[in-house]
């Protein structure tokens, strides 16, 4: 496999030395560019977008045209599988995603089987098709929602506070909610598995709405399964190349003692706890990523440097940190301001990783 041009995000999720922290974003290729915009309007839809290999290509890479990132996200959704499945995703404008058949009876979710490969192959084509496009400039990673998070879309059907279906089948039928889970994690091991064979270089699962359970009920029904699929993918991967796998839980702060113990590479951090804490809690088991707040960027180009700055000093000296926001960019960041940023983590973090 060629050698990436920049590799300082594989370096740093292996905690190794870097020149500077490297920088992404979450929803980095959105709809904050206009550009992006431009492709959303000629594609006619979000969803044929996602499905379209040349345009999910084309968007990816506009962020990486634009900015010096250190890293490309393919442009998909966390919710691919569940369409995959039958459920008919679609995404309304201010209301989000919202399936057209969502689980709503047992033999549902009883009849449910890992879905074709074939069905996200559209995903797989953009990867490659990426890959071809970066000539190994950044690495490109993979991605896909956590299968507690994809079960509490699928049992609501759409986004609800509190998604109180899900919380009503874990306490009355938590042996059927179990069972769909077993199958959701056999699906996303497949999911990643064939992104890493496209040629993508890093894994990530959204575990997005793991903090709305308590610590017992995350271990159960979130991070157990997180924990299946990075063992399944590790061991798919003996003697092979191993994709570094990072994990995010919004709301997580308070797990991160049995997060570690995942076997994930890196933790990906919301805003709710400093990366001092964080790292402290971490025992050096794991790299870290985050963790600015994404309001931060409608502020003045000054106070993007100071909050960068800040949250630079909270990691402080050392490896095993890649800059990013606590959660998804928002469309109404001016694209000028993720400039500053880049350039401000890369500008400030140098001090950091320099020895002696």
């Amino acid at each position: 496999m060629p050698e990436l041009k920049n590799d300082r995000l594989l370096k740093a999720l292996a905690r190794q030395p870097v020149d500077m922290t490297p920088v992404w974003i979450m929803r980095q290729a959105g709809r904050y560019l206009p550009e992006y915009r431009a492709t959303r309007e000629r594609a006619g839809s979000f969803m044929k977008l996602c499905k379209t290999p040349e345009l999910a290509c084309e968007v990816t890479l506009q962020p990486i045209e634009r900015f010096p990132l250190d890293a490309a996200i393919i442009f998909s959704d966390i919710l691919t599988i569940p369409d995959a499945m039958g459920l008919g995703l679609n995404f309304i404008e201010s209301k989000g995603p919202v399936f057209a058949r969502p689980l709503q009876r047992e033999a549902q979710i009883k009849g449910l089987e890992v879905p074709d490969p074939a069905r996200l192959q559209y995903v797989y084509e953009a990867i490659s098709l990426v890959k071809h496009e970066l000539a190994d400039r950044v690495p490109l990673i993979g991605f896909c929602g956590s299968p507690w998070t994809l079960a509490a879309y699928m049992i609501e059907g759409e986004s609800s506070p509190g998604f109180p279906r899900i919380m009503q089948m874990m306490q009355e039928n938590p042996a059927l909610l179990h069972n769909l889970l077993d199958i959701l994690a056999k699906s996303v091991t497949a999911h990643l598995e064939a992104q890493i064979q496209a040629g993508a270089d890093v894994m990530m699962l959204f575990d997005t709405w793991g903090g709305l359970l308590d610590n017992e009920k995350y271990r159960e029904f979130s991070l157990n399964y997180a924990h299946q699929i990075i063992a399944r993918l590790r061991h798919n991967h003996y003697n092979k190349r191993k994709p570094p796998f990072i994990l995010f839980t919004k709301g997580g702060s308070r797990f991160i003692d049995e997060m570690v113990e995942s076997g994930c590479d890196a933790l990906g951090l919301d805003w709710e706890i400093s990366l001092a804490e964080a790292r402290h809690r971490a025992r050096s088991k794991v790299a870290l990523q985050g963790n600015m707040h994404p309001a931060c960027l409608l502020e003045s180009p000054e106070v993007i440097r100071q909050e960068v700055a800040k949250v630079l000093a909270s990691f402080g000296q050392g490896e095993g940190h890649v800059f990013n926001l606590g959660h998804g960019i928002t469309p109404d960041v001016p694209p000028e301001h993720v400039a500053v940023l880049v350039e401000a983590v890369h500008e400030l973090s140098q001090p950091y990783h320099q020895k002696g």
